[in-house]
């Protein structure tokens, strides 16, 4: 597939910054004090639960509303007092916002015309936006003729066909089915990826996120909790909520792990009584069942099993400490021999260098232990 030198040309790579951003209703706080530094050409994504500020400070980005203090700049230049057109930020919504009275090719090209461009330059550029797509060979269909994803794609070109600094996208694949989105999710990356623009993307799903992006800003309560890349945000959550949010986990009260494991080199961290009160995670990938080789620092826990839960490729287990004190295992479903029950007694262990400590005193905040 070839594009014009002229139509690769058009896109910018432009840096995105956000300083101190505050945005109230009323007496809620949408965004405190937030502030980003977006490199040129990134997937960034803004992560978060639904009311943590993302769609706002995107909306803000797009010039929907304003904020309230700080200051939101396109290489440097403050864009605040640009009306949304004059940002020159592309916009793909949730809901496809496709004209159901225009073809592929007349959505794609509707804000393009009003350029009043050459002929053969207008028809060039929509040759190649359409190649990008993946929309070439429907450009005379309906809307009602396209599938939930093909809508989307109308929609993502006809931000593109506009040459824009940056694109902002929000959820766009949220109104899909789970194979699509996974499908249309690897197309977006693929054409940001040729293309080269920076993207700045809003979703409310931690594995979609991890998926597609360059680095991810998790926010909560309209403030940043901790931007990175997806292997850091998670391997090394900075506080709990990141460490909840981001990928599944087991939280476990330190007092707890402490009366139920067995093990040869148990860390200092157990014995110090400040550590009392914190809470111990542990990935549910990082627990082994029944295992057949065991380090020094390894612990171990006599468990039963509370829940079983085939998916194909994986087993994903719920398994039954003591009173109140469950853990949640995933296992490759290949490594399994022998048909897994409820009520099963096993033994489980995990090495005690993979957990990861919280201090719920300290507004959750990950205490760093030797």
């Amino acid at each position: 597939m070839t594009f014009s030198e002229t139509f690769l040309r058009a896109f910018f790579l432009s840096q995105v910054t956000v300083e101190a951003a505050v945005k109230k209703y009323g007496s809620f706080q949408a965004l405190n004090q937030v502030s980003l530094d977006i490199p040129s050409g990134a997937f960034f994504t803004l992560l978060g639960p639904s009311g943590c500020g993302k769609t706002t400070l995107l909306r803000a980005l797009a010039g929907f509303h304003d904020i309230d203090s700080g200051d939101l700049k396109i290489d440097r230049a403050s864009i605040r007092q640009l009306s949304p057109h004059q940002r020159n930020i592309g916009m793909v919504f949730q809901d496809y916002a496709v004209f159901p009275h225009l073809n592929v090719e007349d959505n794609v090209g509707f804000g393009l015309k009003r350029l009043k461009l050459p002929d053969k330059e207008f028809q060039q550029r929509m040759l190649d936006i359409l190649q990008v797509v993946q929309l070439d060979s429907l450009r005379k269909r309906m809307p009602h003729e396209l599938s939930g994803g093909q809508q989307q794609r109308v929609g993502l070109a006809r931000s593109l066909i506009m040459s824009p600094r940056v694109i902002l996208m929000d959820e766009p694949l949220s109104n899909l089915d789970a194979q699509l989105r996974e499908e249309l999710r690897s197309e977006i990356r693929r054409i940001q990826k040729r293309l080269g623009i920076t993207t700045i993307y809003v979703t409310h799903d931690q594995e979609e996120a991890l998926a597609i992006s360059d680095l991810i800003c998790v926010l909560n309560e309209g403030q940043v909790q901790q931007t990175g890349s997806p292997i850091e945000m998670y391997q090394n959550p900075t506080n709990f909520f990141v460490a909840s949010f981001v990928g599944g986990n087991n939280f476990i009260e330190v007092d707890k792990l402490n009366q139920n494991y067995s093990g040869q080199n148990p860390p200092e961290i157990f014995q110090n009584t400040r550590a009392a009160g914190w809470l111990a995670s542990i990935r549910p990938e990082q627990i082994q069942l029944d295992p057949t080789q065991l380090s020094e620092n390894d612990l171990l826990l006599d468990v039963e099993l509370d829940e079983v839960n085939f998916l194909g490729r994986e087993y994903h287990l719920s398994v039954n400490v003591s009173d109140d004190f469950l853990l949640k295992i995933i296992i490759p479903a290949g490594e399994q021999s022998t048909p897994l029950q409820t009520k099963q007694k096993h033994r489980i262990s995990f090495d005690w260098r993979a957990i990861k400590f919280f201090d719920p005193d300290a507004e959750g905040r990950r205490m760093l232990v030797d």
